[in-house]
């Protein structure tokens, strides 16, 4: 291990960004000492994108606060490091110790995005690890999976021995005390797996059988959950650079097109006085100049403007700004930006007419859009909306909507502050059919659908001036769809696309349609398998996984988005979806 460090150290005069490998960051455990057992925790993007990641700060902090166990890190390296590592003959190794990751208890992967898939494959290869668990050997790392993804992990399932699905405050440590023991005890590789069966939330690939259902693990007791009051301050500039405190999980709208909506249920909040108190602490451990309010409606927390009351003299007095991310037009008022730097706010409308607004369950009015005005009033001249392309039932007339908002929205600017500089930056997404939605059934538009759609939304918003334009790539969209809705095969292609040069796939600039399309075709599969519409009543190859809201409230909201009927919010009402089975819903 010695003769890695000092031939490692060697490399990093040689690459870009040496920080994102070196380590020593602010707030690093104490990584002296014994230890049982070690999970290193990998994610499979660059070091300043990972480090933005709450979900891998979390986890880390749990397992290095038990007493025995450590956790370190690893991120997927830029490519120049890779080549050097290979030059070198030295294996990936962990950030905090520059240990190969295979001689670890556990290596897991925080699998947050499909376009990823293919970055677990290369830190595999760089680690010296066997891509399938039947390839590998007792003396392997137990390797294992988790985050978003992990709502249909099939496509990725035979590249782990164990894949966590749900929450892994509570699941990730049971894992890795149970490895450690079965290590201990000297029992075999597939006597270990068997150990881990009753796990809440745990799932193991090779033993599983056909009937068995794995239930979503939730964090039950939110309010006193672990939290990283000391988190890691990065060495480099990270992509969201800044302090995040996450408010409540889950979320109470109901988007019938929303993966995380549905997936984080049931609602827990955090309350505001526990969640100052967090607040100070990290401001206090980090010296950060900005704190994110996080959730996936920040809006919507229930005491959100009583948490702004003990924080806003705080953060003034330290000169430390407040982010509010994810605002819910609805919900917004005027007061709650009122720390914020006076420069941007985001809202996403989702669909430019209310008919679609309809349909895909976006409880906002044409009136309530038009409330966006009141960040006019309170000084913002730029406002970001966020829309999505391809919904279901979705026409022209939709689309032109979009361009209607931005006109009525100008003209609302120039009457509230007799000014022309609104600036609205319109970010266009295109629809997927995530499993565990309404929506999972649908279809995704054909590709050059997607194009004629892109196209034509452009040529709209080109004659309002002070209007700005982006768009995901439709390529990249389909494929994201028949990774997202896949089974086992897909592991095949994901194997073939990495053989064949796939890397970095969510960066514009690395993705290759050309790989991905001659990877499905070697396999002897298609993208439109995966991309069509399903029959309500075809096996899923998901199904296996109680996710809290059941397949017949799914289902039924499906058959109302088709009559253009919106279901209330949770927190008018609890809608009986199902997701209180795994946990009190903390807002019914």
């Amino acid at each position: 291990m010695d003769e890695y460090v000092t031939k490692f150290n060697r490399l990093l005069a040689s690459v870009e960004k040496p920080g994102r490998y070196s380590g020593g960051e602010w707030n690093t455990p104490d990584m002296s000492g014994e230890r049982r057992g070690d999970m290193c925790f990998c994610f499979p993007e660059l070091y300043e994108i990972g480090m933005s990641n709450l979900g891998v700060q979390i986890l880390y902090d749990v397992v290095n606060r038990t007493e025995g166990f450590k956790a370190e890190r690893c991120f997927a390296p830029a490519e120049d490091m890779a080549k050097a590592l290979k030059e070198a003959d030295i294996p990936l190794l962990s950030i905090e110790t520059k240990k190969p990751l295979k001689d670890f208890t556990v290596v897991g992967f925080s699998v947050g995005f499909e376009l990823l898939y293919t970055n677990v494959l290369y830190m595999m290869d760089l680690a010296r690890i066997p891509f399938r668990y039947a390839d590998r050997k007792q003396e392997d790392p137990v390797v294992i999976a988790g985050g978003p993804c992990s709502v249909n992990p099939e496509p990725f399932a035979d590249f782990f021995d164990a894949i966590v699905i749900g929450e892994g405050e509570e699941a990730d440590i049971e894992l890795l005390k149970r490895v450690t023991e079965g290590r201990e005890r000297g029992l075999c590789r597939e006597d270990i797996l068997k150990s881990l069966l009753d796990i809440e939330g745990v799932y193991v690939p090779a033993l599983f059988k056909a009937g068995d259902k794995v239930k979503k693990a939730v964090v039950r007791d939110f309010e006193n959950a672990p939290y990283p009051t000391k988190p890691l301050v990065p060495t480099i500039e990270s992509v969201h650079d800044r302090a995040t405190l996450e408010l409540y999980r889950g979320c109470a709208a109901g988007c019938r097109f929303c993966q995380a909506g549905f997936w984080y249920r049931p609602i827990r909040e955090r309350s505001a006085e526990k969640c100052a108190e967090y607040a100070r602490s990290m401001i206090e451990s980090t010296g950060f100049g900005e704190l994110s309010l996080c959730s996936l409606s920040t809006s919507d927390y229930s005491e959100l403007e009583a948490l702004e009351d003990e924080l806003s003299p705080y953060c003034r007095q330290r000169r430390v700004t407040m982010a509010l991310p994810s605002l819910r037009i609805s919900s917004f008022k005027p007061d709650m930006a009122r720390d914020s730097r006076k420069n941007s706010l985001t809202f996403a409308p989702e669909a430019g007419t209310q008919r679609l607004r309809d349909v895909i369950n976006k409880n906002v009015s044409e009136e309530e859009i038009d409330k966006i005005s009141v960040a006019f009033e309170a000084g913002y001249d730029s406002v970001k909306l966020y829309f999505m392309l391809g919904l279901p039932t979705e026409t022209d007339e939709d689309l032109k909507g979009i361009a209607d908002i931005c006109r009525r929205l100008k003209s609302l600017y120039f009457q509230k502050r007799n000014k022309k500089g609104l600036n609205i930056s319109v970010s266009c997404a295109v629809f997927i059919p995530k499993p565990c939605t309404p929506f999972q059934w649908e279809a995704q538009i054909s590709l050059s659908e997607m194009l004629r759609r892109q196209n034509y939304l452009r040529s709209l918003l080109r004659e309002i001036k002070g209007v700005s334009f982006s768009w995901h790539g439709a390529e990249s969209s389909v494929l994201e769809a028949a990774l997202a809705r896949g089974d086992r095969k897909q592991s095949y292609v994901i194997e073939r696309a990495y053989a064949l040069g796939a890397r970095f796939d969510s960066w514009t600039e690395k993705f290759d349609w050309g790989i991905w399309q001659r990877a499905f075709t070697d396999v002897g599969v298609t993208m439109e398998q995966y991309t069509r519409e399903r029959e309500e009543d075809e096996p899923l190859p998901w199904d296996f996984i109680d996710a809290g809201a059941s397949k017949r409230y799914l289902l039924a909201e499906r058959k109302k988005s088709r009559e253009g009927v919106a279901t209330r919010n949770c927190r008018e009402g609890c809608n009986a979806c199902g997701a209180n089975r795994l946990g009190r819903c903390t807002i019914c």
